[in-house]
């Protein structure tokens, strides 16, 4: 897990309890319609590009650097797909840290650069269709944020209450 210097900052001071945290989501398409997704490094996990919005950073920002910092790739943000958060979004680290996160959610397509995963953060990069996300293994995380997103990502209709059985158990 890459730590920023603002956040070891916060730790120090509040340790593993449970801290609020805004980030951004990256979900570059291409012509088929797959989505790329990056195979966490520490987990072994798929999941969306995205990570922690630091003081004084745009949401934009935030999400064109992860892009470049985990995937290699230089994208051109479109629409915000939406704005999540809730008890779903609580992640416990190995280490024992609490986070809650409020993620934003940008659609995208990639300007330049070849995808590649980091090697630090991230292992892999694939293109998946709609039908291959919903059978990844994905951390709870990123499971919670593509079904509410549901119709909106995956072309698959989402019941009352966001909840998708395909990728939620």
């Amino acid at each position: 897990m890459t730590i920023s210097p603002y956040l070891a900052r916060l730790r120090e001071r509040v340790g593993h309890d449970l801290v609020l945290l805004a980030s951004a989501a990256v979900l570059p398409r291409d012509a088929q319609g797959r989505i790329l997704l990056v195979l966490n490094r520490d987990t072994g996990l798929w999941q969306t590009i995205g990570g922690a919005i630091e003081p004084d950073e745009t949401p934009q920002h935030a999400a064109r650097r992860e892009a470049l910092e985990e995937a290699g790739i230089e994208v051109e943000l479109g629409a915000i797909l939406a704005v999540l958060g809730g008890p779903e979004y609580r992640v416990s680290y190995p280490n024992g840290d609490q986070a809650a996160y409020v993620s934003i959610v940008f659609e995208a397509t990639i300007l330049s650069g070849e995808p590649h995963p980091d090697n630090r953060e991230t292992a892999g990069v694939e293109w998946w269709t709609p039908a291959q996300i919903a059978t990844l293994d994905l951390d709870d995380l990123n499971r919670a944020l593509l079904a509410d997103l549901g119709s909106a990502v995956l072309g698959v209709p989402v019941p009352p209450g966001g909840i998708e059985p395909p990728l939620r158990p």
